[in-house]
């Protein structure tokens, strides 16, 4: 690339790109994509975002293109990499400037620096460092500024690499600059602290940033000073114990030593800021977890460094600090603020959610701290909580605000530690004696108590409540909710349906859906009240939430309850378009919606098809938001189908755009294009079988073995369900299985995907298969009973790769399908095919007990309607289809021990005694013996 007349037209390119025309913007982007690989397009990126002079959003431009290529081209072995002259003279014209105006782009070339010294410093870049500090010493303020933040991401990169060798060729490194670093980390302290006395604020700001770039390019130093009272400061300390938790082990002491000193102790009241507390909180957690500091359960195998930190840690938190930080957490930070009991006030709706996020991060800092302090010395904080919890039994006054608040807070932790406390706190008699008599004072100042024992119950109903309490606890959820007063000003009330109905796993095994089946259109009806009165985006995100818990719990036996929900929910998403996570809500109780209502669903349709079209169309914005939830919407959709109608198979449109994408929703695409399948294979496959083949070709070329099997998966289904119309449709696919099972694909789950096609094609297309043999041995330059013989031979030395017992019995009729034969090759081959049918009969028969007899297990002779228990779910359309085709299925209509019998029968009786005993004779004797055994009676 010629450098004078290549700067002017990538120059215009990058101006064109960073147009909001799209006229103008495509082909700009695509013209810069072609040079990435041109030589020299580096440095004429390099020129226009070193020129100050250009448009600052060209430079930012260019900087990111230059960034991109650093990754893709910049490694000796990467296709189209720099060459070295080039490479060269772009480190030399990296460094020859420190004085870029712009923060941004000043940010951005001190990480492609930094970039560009992962893989080359110090080797080929010995002048990095000694420029670095060179510029560092000027007093220059700009040029000190970006060479410091240009260190300091040069230094955290280095730091960052894992190799034995990088490891210590950076402690070389570090070894040399450390000392010079932290006294630049004292020099700038110090001039920060004269000018935050002097008031001059804007160069203490300065001084501020390259302390603290200073600071994080020497990640130690050896005494707190003032500056330490900086949030900046404390940043840093977390960062410098996250990455490098050994070398902090000589601050642990002075550090939990400050932090508790300004948070839990009369020293710090008054001088301590939220945000400052927020940190020493984090510092104090962040050193009682970290798994560095913990020894092994035998000492013996404990590191030297843990040992030490853990009798640093031991020796601070004595009995009378832990319970001064215990008691100081409950009863200072978890009180709540007059602010907030205004604004419960004022907004209760708000109140609810902000409280469920917090109204700043305090709270949930110290929640956080509390649980880990309280895990990690539960011994000693156990006694201490149930202390409190003593002294608040019985009605609280509701005169008393005070102890209100108390009590809100102790229950508060209670709630938080409810897993420590398993052991420790009889929650059934503590429900029926105290909180129930709570739950039912009506005071209107009492609504602070109601409001968290709601709570509280949520928190212990999954550790510990036995399931013979549930409906005294309905029935009192049921009648506050019915109190429209309560319900107004206790938001939590309706949300402890949510606790009630979506209990973890742990309590799952409690639920009992007739115990609930009395209260739920009472409260289902009560829910879509709640719904429609509430004016919050999040709490009707809420509701909408249990809502959907209610459905999922209850399954089919919602149906006659969810008309008015039904009739609703078009108008909330008509006004909910600005709100793309309500939107989320809604596609999820769809879900669980189309799901509770199975085959009826189809009414919902009108609504649904045009909901799923948005949600799953890439074109559009929301996708972003609701394309997850949206193909899931459309997946449940599919399955609950009774029939394909029009509208539905019209909104496949949109899946060829989601395949190119092949993101993290991949596997679910596939399963959409399996559901369609499986609902009407002719209408989808004459529709879109061309599409999805030119698809599924892209995606094979750059895709993972585990994708490639998902893509596999499409064929197979597709050649079971409709096995002429399959092969015919994805024909194009079919050369590279052939391919794959010829070659002897190392993979072995994608073998078996191979021989499984194979095997559908061979046994339910024998003349399709024919013509795609010679089709191959022309390819393959052979004759066709020579590849076939090929094709047999890999098939029986690659059958441990099967592991499903369907695909293994398939492989067995497949091969048998071949008999009788006069073919030479089939004939070499007999002994291989016998081979693996003996292996396929172990697999799929069983003994009669009775009749000592052997019968195929895969056998299904009619359709049975399976005896549900409560847990289980009906079955689907989508699953009475799989068994409708089943019932049609040779792996689960034919009798693999009768169809061996007939097959060797038929070619005894081409052969002759005489040839097919012969035959036999080519088969190991222990096998001609078990498959006598499984022939005897036929």
């Amino acid at each position: 690339m010629d450098m004078d007349s290549a700067s002017s037209v990538v120059l215009q390119a990058l101006t064109q790109a960073t147009s909001q025309d799209t006229a103008l913007l495509k082909p700009a982007e695509e013209q810069l994509r072609q040079w990435e690989t041109q030589p020299g397009f580096y440095s004429v990126l390099l020129n226009i975002f070193n020129n100050h002079m250009l448009d600052v959003n060209v430079r930012w431009l260019a900087v990111l293109y230059f960034k991109n290529g650093i990754d893709r081209y910049w490694r000796r072995v990467a296709p189209h990499a720099l060459s070295e002259e080039e490479k060269t003279s772009l480190r030399a014209g990296l460094i020859t400037n420190f004085n870029e105006p712009v923060n941004q782009i000043a940010t951005q070339i001190a990480v492609l620096i930094a970039k560009v010294a992962r893989l080359d410093c110090p080797r080929q870049w010995p002048e990095l460092i000694p420029i670095l500090l060179e510029s560092v010493k000027g007093q220059d303020g700009l040029r000190q500024h970006r060479a410091l933040l240009t260190f300091y991401h040069v230094t955290k990169t280095l730091a960052s690499k894992r190799l034995a060798q990088d490891k210590r060729l950076f402690q070389d490194l570090a070894s040399g600059i450390y000392s010079f670093a932290c006294s630049l980390w004292s020099h700038h302290t110090d001039c920060f602290l004269q000018q935050v006395v002097a008031g001059e604020q804007a160069q203490a700001l300065g001084s501020l940033e390259r302390t603290l770039l200073s600071l994080k390019g020497s990640w130690k130093h050896t005494h707190f000073s003032v500056g330490l009272l900086s949030v900046g400061f404390l940043n840093a300390l977390l960062d410098f114990l996250e990455v490098h938790p050994c070398a902090f082990i000589p601050l642990i002491q002075r550090s939990l030593e400050f932090a508790v000193s300004y948070v839990f102790t009369p020293a710090g009241e008054g001088l301590a800021f939220e945000r400052f507390t927020v940190q020493c909180m984090n510092l104090i957690k962040t050193i009682v977890k970290n798994d560095a500091y913990k020894p092994c359960k035998n000492m013996e195998d404990s590191k030297p460094e843990s040992l030490e930190a853990h009798k640093i840690k031991t020796a601070f938190f004595t009995h009378p600090t832990l319970t001064e930080i215990g008691r100081r957490l409950v009863s200072h930070y978890f009180l709540l603020t007059e602010e907030e009991l205004a604004m419960w006030e004022e907004d209760p709706e708000s109140f609810g959610t902000l409280t469920d996020t917090w109204h700043t991060a305090t709270n949930p800092c110290t929640e956080v701290l509390f649980l880990d302090i309280f895990h990690n010395y539960s011994q000693t904080l156990t006694p201490v909580l149930l202390e409190m919890v003593q002294n608040l039994q019985g009605p609280t006054n509701v005169e008393d605000p005070v102890q209100l608040l108390m009590k809100d807070a102790v229950y508060n932790a209670v709630g938080l530690a409810a897993y420590e406390l398993f052991d420790n706190v009889d929650f059934d008699q503590w429900f029926k004696n105290q909180l129930l008599c709570e739950l039912q004072v009506r005071h209107n100042r009492y609504k602070l108590i109601r409001r968290r024992v709601i709570w509280l119950i949520g928190q212990w109903i999954s550790v510990k409540f036995k399931s013979d309490l549930r409906p005294l606890l309905y029935e009192v959820i049921l009648s506050l909710m019915q109190d429209p007063d309560l319900v107004v000003r206790d938001p939590h009330t309706q949300r402890m349906s949510l606790s009630l109905n979506t209990p973890s796993p742990v309590d799952d095994f409690e639920f009992r859906t007739e115990q609930f089946l009395p209260y739920l259109e009472s409260i289902f009806s009560l829910l879509f009240q709640l719904l429609q009165q509430v004016n919050e985006c999040d709490t009707k995100m809420q509701v909408l939430h249990v809502i959907s818990c209610v459905i999922e719990r209850v399954s089919i036996q919602i149906r006659p309850y969810v008309g008015c929900l039904v009739q609703y929910l078009p108008l909330l998403w008509r006004q909910s378009e600005e709100h793309n996570m309500l939107r989320c809500a809604i596609l999820t109780t769809l879900i669980h919606l189309v799901q509770g209502l199975g085959a009826e669903s189809k009414n919902l349709y009108p609504f649904l098809l045009p909901v799923i079209q948005l949600s799953t169309d890439v074109s559009q914005p929301p996708h972003v938001y609701l394309l997850e939830d949206g193909l899931e919407l459309w997946l449940v959709t599919l399955e609950n189908s009774p029939a394909i109608t029009p509208e539905l198979l019209r909104i496949f449109q949109n899946m060829p755009a989601l395949l190119e994408l092949s993101s993290e929703n991949l596997r679910t695409c596939f399963q959409i294009v399996n559901a369609y399948i499986y609902l009407s294979a002719s209408d989808f496959l004459q529709s879109y079988a061309e599409g999805l083949c030119k698809s599924f070709c892209d995606l094979l070329k750059d895709i993972t073995n585990e994708g490639q099997v998902q893509v596999l998966k499409v064929v197979e289904i597709a050649l079971k369900v409709s096995p002429v119309l399959g092969a015919h449709m994805f024909q194009p696919l079919l050369p590279s299985v052939f391919r794959g099972v010829v070659d002897g694909e190392r993979y072995p789950v994608v073998m078996s995907t191979y021989l499984g096609i194979m095997g559908r094609v061979l046994l339910q297309n024998a003349s399709f298969f024919s013509v795609l043999l010679t089709q191959m041995a022309g390819e393959y330059n052979q004759e066709v009973g020579q590849l076939l013989g090929v094709v047999i031979e890999m098939w029986v030395d690659r059958m441990d790769n099967i592991t499903q017992p369907e695909r293994r019995k398939l492989s067995s009729l497949a091969l048998l399908s071949l008999l009788p034969s006069d073919n030479s090759v089939v004939q070499e081959k007999f002994c291989g095919i016998v081979n693996i049918c003996v292996e396929a009969l172990h697999d799929v028969m069983t003994e009669d007990s009775d009749t000592g007899t052997f019968k195929d297990c895969m056998l299904m002779s009619h359709l049975e309607e399976p005896k549900l228990s409560d847990d289980e779910e009906p079955p689907t359309e989508q699953d009475k289809r799989k068994k409708l085709l089943a019932l049609e299925d040779p792996v689960h209509s034919v009798s693999l021990q009768q169809y061996v019998y007939e097959k060797l029968k038929a070619q005894q009786a081409l052969m002759g005694d005489q040839g097919f005993g012969a035959l036999m004779e080519t088969v190991d004797t222990e096998i001609v013996r078990q498959l006598q055994e499984f022939l005897q009676g036929l």
